[in-house]
């Protein structure tokens, strides 16, 4: 990654070295065209990669811009005081800043960066641009100059195959969190397992410690599948299309959703996915063509949803390839050009024209 540093600083050592000396006149230093600084939580040992503006910022720089990111900082009280003096020091080093938006305390981390922007007279884009139609559905009245981007994924890396046979191996991909409801998936294997006893299933996802993990082994236990059931935990973000490739079904079992990746990713490794019908996943499949859609919280209605796949193969071979399909749409080579005439079109002196296609 080629971010300018003072002093030769591996990428590695710090992602926020400072680019200014603290006695160098601002004067001294010059705006760098097609330079972006990237606002947001990019904590270490992971890799900027495996956070999407970290990923966008890596790429951004592979078509010849210069990037820089902040911050790496551990600790919530730590990183936004970084954010804000990197946002300060570096402002010679970047013409046009995007600022991370998340929730909660993160609010206030934001709009701290963004009063320094202002105060720079930097221009900037929220990472607010929806990633979703259903966030720009969402917050359409809240404000007009919205911007659909959405998550990007690199479909290249997964390959694709259709089941034939349909196998009985289910997969879930999802953080252990009471938002996500995995204690569902469990169910639904119980429920079917009273009619197919091979069918087996994976969990795989980091534990978010509300104790959904633990209430999940917990339930497959009084079920008496627990033997059924593997808990991997979390794997690196590049051994995920491995994992998928291993599976048949594709549960998605949450309870409030917007555009999740990880049903992307299974649909380009051509597994089937039944989902519960909640916030975006509407928006980005369709039920019986790209997926099967279920009420949330309704073990009966997924175990029936899969059944179903089990015993209709033309069905589940249409769902993998219109699913393939669909995410193709979502690959970095369709998203990237959009991003970087976005960021041309803010720049001062660019002279770019942003163009609001949906």
């Amino acid at each position: 990654m080629a971010i300018t540093r003072p002093n030769q600083v591996s990428p590695k050592d710090d992602w926020n070295a400072s680019v200014i000396a603290p006695n160098q006149q601002a004067s001294e230093m010059t705006t760098v065209p097609r330079s972006v600084l990237f606002v947001g939580a990019f904590p270490r040992p992971a890799g900027l990669d495996r956070y999407a503006s970290g990923d966008l910022a890596l790429r951004l720089e592979s078509r010849g811009w210069t990037t820089r990111v902040t911050s790496s900082r551990p600790g919530r009280l730590a990183r936004p005081w970084n954010m804000l003096i990197e946002t300060w020091r570096a402002r010679h080093q970047y013409a046009v800043a995007c600022v991370d938006v998340f929730s909660g305390p993160a609010f206030l981390g934001a709009e701290a960066a963004c009063a320094v922007l202002r105060r720079l007279g930097k221009p900037y884009t929220l990472i607010l641009t929806c990633p979703s139609h259903y966030l720009l559905t969402e917050m359409r009245s809240m404000r007009t100059d919205l911007v659909l981007l959405p998550n990007p994924l690199d479909v290249a890396r997964y390959a694709f195959h259709e089941r034939r046979p349909l196998l009985r191996h289910l997969v879930w991909l999802r953080a252990f969190h009471e938002t996500y409801n995995p204690e569902l998936a469990v169910e639904v294997l119980g429920r079917i397992r009273k009619q197919y006893d091979d069918v087996r299933l994976i969990m795989i996802g980091p534990d978010k410690g509300d104790g959904s993990l633990q209430k999940t082994r917990r339930t497959a236990k009084k079920l008496g599948i627990d033997e059924a059931v593997t808990f991997p935990g979390a794997v690196p973000k590049l051994d995920v299309p491995n994992h998928l490739s291993r599976g048949d079904i594709f549960l998605n079992t949450t309870n409030c959703d917007n555009t999740p990746v990880s049903v992307m990713e299974a649909m380009a490794c051509g597994l089937p996915v039944v989902s519960t019908n909640v916030g975006g996943i509407p928006y980005l499949v369709e039920d019986g063509e790209s997926a099967l859609l279920t009420p949330p919280a309704d073990a009966e209605a997924m175990s029936n949803a899969v059944v179903r796949l089990m015993h209709e193969p033309i069905l589940a071979r249409r769902l993998a390839r219109n699913g393939r399909q669909r995410v193709e749409a979502f690959d970095w080579s369709v998203v990237l050009p959009r991003w970087e005439r976005l960021l041309e079109s803010v720049t001062p002196g660019f002279g770019a024209h942003w163009d609001h296609e949906p």
